[in-house]
């Protein structure tokens, strides 16, 4: 017996359809035009070389919430990510939960950046930033959400500056980059690092982009595209698509400095949990991230995996320690459906119980 059996009529009556859904979505392909990102209206309150601090406006009246919120992204990709369209935004839901949010916004580096250290990012940028919102809202203290790298970035800064600090967020951050099953920390510690950033200046962004891809090859550069044809026949779900891929290969170069010592001090010897990160004259202790702390991770991320995030309990050095599990992925937590009803008004819950 032939073990599998295709009946020659619904072989041709799916091709026929798989046909008529292509012709379909080249029809849309062609009326669609520039993509747009973003869904809420920012001002630009503060510009360094080629920072931007947005204050996000809200269509949801006055913040409820006294102690504005500060949202540091990772230096990889673009943070648009977080307000990608209107239905699928992270910051339009913390809006919606009575926060008042700002967001940092890295821009894209060039060659003049390439000697920009970690240092010069945590205690120079980001600490600028908070004391311009501290300014301008009248107080001691802000909240802190960092997203991945930013997240990292943001544990490191809250340790050294606790006192400009009220509330931290970590949104899918690595804090033990070497645990098993990691399969991005595996690859990233044989990387020669100084040959790369000696040679490149600054990295590739798409020298990135493509790495993260081959993480899952055959969901994201394989899969992905067969399935493609059932979403182009709907011309919102091929807008919501090519949003998505503009998004994915929006890739700023990474600068070479801070790229060396990230690779380096984070990936290929785990000083953050050794406490031995050490940033211009200060030494990164997570012993003092005193502050409340709400580490959100994603179930199913295969960049972050759960217990690179989940070990940040055992090393802060406050009480208050609380995690919010999302059964998803690293990009799932920012657009899904799920992730729009469920996180952003635990993260407005969360911090208004610790104005």
């Amino acid at each position: 017996m032939i073990p599998v059996q295709i009946r020659p009529d619904l072989a041709a009556k799916e091709l026929l359809e798989f046909n008529q859904k292509l012709g379909q979505g080249l029809q849309n392909l062609g009326n669609i035009d520039e993509i747009s990102t973003g869904a809420t209206p920012t001002e630009v309150i503060y510009r360094e070389d080629k920072l931007a601090l947005h204050r996000y406006i809200s269509p949801f009246g006055e913040a409820s919430n006294p102690i504005p919120l500060i949202i540091v992204y990772a230096l990889v990709n673009r943070p648009y990510m977080a307000d990608l369209q209107q239905d699928r935004s992270l910051v339009r839901g913390i809006l919606n939960a009575g926060q008042d949010v700002y967001l940092i916004d890295w821009g894209y580096p060039d060659r003049a950046d390439r000697c920009l250290t970690m240092d010069d990012y945590i205690n120079g940028y980001i600490d600028r930033c908070v004391d311009v919102v501290r300014r301008r809202h009248g107080v001691e203290q802000v909240n802190v959400l960092g997203i991945c790298q930013g997240g990292a970035f943001s544990l490191c800064y809250a340790s050294m500056h606790a006192d400009k600090v009220k509330n931290l967020i970590t949104m899918v951050t690595p804090v033990d980059f070497q645990t098993p099953g990691d399969l991005l920390s595996r690859w990233v510690r044989d990387i020669d690092v100084d040959l790369l950033v000696n040679t490149m200046g600054n990295v590739s962004g798409d020298l990135m982009n493509w790495m993260f891809l081959s993480l899952k090859p055959f969901r994201l550069m394989g899969q992905k595209y067969l399935d493609m044809v059932n979403q182009l026949d709907n011309e919102v779900q091929a807008r919501n698509f090519l949003r998505m891929e503009k998004w994915i290969f929006d890739s700023p170069d990474q600068v070479g400095e801070t790229f060396r010592q990230f690779i380096k001090d984070f990936y290929q010897n785990n000083r953050l949990i050794k406490g031995e990160v050490q940033l211009g004259a200060h030494k990164v202790s997570l012993k003092n991230v005193t502050m409340p702390v709400l580490n959100i991770y994603a179930q199913q991320d295969h960049l972050v995996p759960p217990p690179a995030s989940i070990a940040l309990k055992g090393y802060v050095g406050t009480d208050d320690y609380s995690e919010l599990d999302f059964p998803g992925g690293h990009i799932g937590i920012y657009v899904s459906g799920r992730s729009q009803k469920t996180v952003p008004p635990a993260i407005g819950e969360w911090l208004d119980r610790r104005k």
